[in-house]
């Protein structure tokens, strides 16, 4: 056994460095030790411990040459080519298992403040355009009082999956994900089940960012037409005067409309009746959707989304630019309250309404991690502040959505504008001229850009990594699923351009599996088999299964 666990590598005395040898890896050269393991020797179909032929392949050359090594002789050493990456080193047992080789390196550990704002940063997406209209669906106090207690649910579930590989004992889970806890307890079904509900979640972020590239390019380019031939929009909108004009895009509205009939058949009309041949070939509903496919599908086909991830920056620009904007917009327009608990009026909605569920879809998107917490947590230096900065970072979310909810709602001039025209993306609430909004949209548009492709990116990774075990099985493969992908947001562009129920239903239907489902029965599941389940535990976990299915099923009544 002391052979068996000598370095095929040997240490060499002439002081090079690994760094200096190439490799971007923390490891030492030392700690290098990859064995060559038949893989008849594997046992166990576990992922983790199946050996492929590459694998062993480079291990039989980093043996041969280990083997010409001396223990003083430095010309013989392996060549770079042949030493494996960080990522890709394991360590090969004789007794015949393999282990992923963690990354123990320090520095690449996170403090708290930088994890807090990675977390926020990630939940940040579109949602945040969509707060204010859930709030006046709800009322401006009830809107407010579900924004707080649906946060604090989604902060617990978010808890008990962070949890969840913790509690499995006697297995090393330090490797897991949420669908590998849920393949132990609940066998492949699990796993699928929560593979194919997070599909939901990205497909449905992935129509969302097609419909708001649709009507960010399109707003982008009436401002450039119209500035460019003097042209005026403000006498075919109906809206305010002053420095700051806010409109009315669908001016005809009753308390209660369905918003999304509303905005769909009125921006059909709108189109159909343009006799501009600017308009014409230049239409949010008809012939944008359609450009966006030139743009995007070869983006969507690239190997790599590497180049993308080089982007995300921007995300977090985008979002500090809106909450500068809405300050601005807000401090000028100053607030227009008024509180009429039930009953509507003229101008203002009811401060409690029965249509709160399509807030509480949007809600349950807008503070949905839970696919990919565990990774985030990963990188936290100090783990026992998990919980701790986890926290912080739910209160930073539900503050930033609090503020631009809020500040969007109080501000919006009521009179000579009910508030029920608050619109699904706020953005659309400012005309196409308004300058700070123009530079809003093209942050977003570019930032959606960039963003898509990484969306799809793990899409792809997903499926096919499932179905094929690769996660670029083929050209044709990956074109057709990308088709699929592309072609189902340009239908609904086309034909359901209202983003506030795209975000509600996919909310709502990976939230019952991913936030409220599967947490809570994992939960269950663990405190039985440890003999700690309570009554009171099953109770209250079994009320947020229900929670999720009430979520799920009320927003088909909206």
């Amino acid at each position: 056994m002391e052979d068996d666990c000598r370095p095929l590598l040997g240490y060499e005395p002439t002081g090079e460095s690994y760094s200096h040898r190439g490799s971007t890896g923390s490891l030492d050269i030392r700690t290098k030790r990859p064995f060559h393991v038949e893989p008849r020797n594997i046992v166990r179909d576990d992922p983790q411990e199946r050996i492929s032929a590459e694998a062993a392949i480079l291990n039989s050359r980093v043996h041969y040459y280990s083997r010409l090594t001396g223990s003083s002789d430095t010309v013989l050493s392996p060549p770079n080519h042949v030493i494996p990456t960080a990522e890709e080193i394991y360590i090969y047992s004789p007794l015949g298992t393999a282990f992923k080789v963690p990354d123990c390196d320090p520095a690449s550990k996170n403090p708290s403040i930088v994890t807090i704002f990675a977390i926020w940063n990630t939940m940040m997406g579109t949602s945040i355009l969509s707060i204010p209209w859930g709030i006046k669906q709800a009322g401006f106090t009830l809107g407010i009082i579900i924004l707080i207690f649906t946060g604090l649910l989604m902060l617990y579930c978010c808890y008990i999956v962070i949890k969840s590989p913790k509690a499995i004992k006697g297995v090393d889970t330090s490797n897991w994900e949420f669908p590998d806890v849920c393949r132990f307890y609940f066998g492949k079904s699990g796993q699928w089940s929560s593979l194919v509900f997070s599909m939901v979640s990205l497909i449905g972020a992935m129509v969302v960012y097609w419909v708001l590239m649709s009507n960010f390019l399109y707003n982008t380019g009436q401002f450039i037409y119209s500035h460019a031939h003097n042209v005026s929009t403000s006498d075919s909108e109906y809206g305010t005067n002053g420095s700051v004009r806010v409109i009315c895009p669908y001016p005809k509205t009753n308390p209660g409309r369905n918003d999304t009939m509303s905005t769909l058949c009125l921006g059909t009309m709108g189109n159909d009746t343009s006799e501009n041949s600017f308009e014409h070939y230049w239409s949010k509903n008809r012939t944008i959707p359609l450009y966006l496919i030139i743009l995007l599908l070869p983006l969507l086909c690239f190997r790599s989304a590497s180049f993308f991830a080089r982007f995300t920056f921007f995300g977090t620009i985008s979002v500090i630019y809106l909450i500068v904007l809405v300050t601005i917009k807000a401090a000028r327009l100053g607030f227009h309250l008024e509180f009429h608990w039930f009953e509507p009026s003229q101008f203002y909605v009811p401060d409690f309404r029965l249509l709160f569920p399509q807030l509480t879809g949007v809600l349950t998107l807008a503070f949905f991690i839970h696919n990919c917490i565990i990774t985030l947590m990963k990188s936290n230096k100090n783990q026992e502040h998990n919980v701790r900065d986890l926290s912080l970072a739910y209160l930073l979310v539900g503050g930033t959505y609090m503020y631009v909810g809020v500040l969007i709602f109080a501000a919006f001039p009521s009179p000579p504008l009910s508030k029920d025209c608050i619109e699904p993306n706020f953005l659309d609430n400012f005309s196409s001229s308004d300058v700070m909004v123009f530079v809003a949209r093209v942050c977003l548009l570019f930032q959606m850009v960039t963003v898509y492709p990484l969306l799809g990116y793990l899409v792809r990774v997903q499926i096919m990594g499932q179905l094929f075990g690769n996660h670029y099985p083929s050209f044709i493969h990956i074109l057709v699923l990308n088709i699929f992908i592309v072609g189902t947001g340009v239908l609904m562009a086309m034909f359901y351009p209202n983003i506030g129920s795209i975000i509600r239903f996919s909310g709502a239907i990976c939230g019952l599996a991913l936030v409220f489902f599967l947490p809570a029965l994992v939960h269950m599941v663990s405190l039985k088999q440890q003999g700690n389940l309570t009554w009171q535990s099953a109770v209250f976990h079994t009320f947020l299964i229900v929670l999720g299915i009430a979520n799920l099923l009320a927003q088909f009544f909206m």
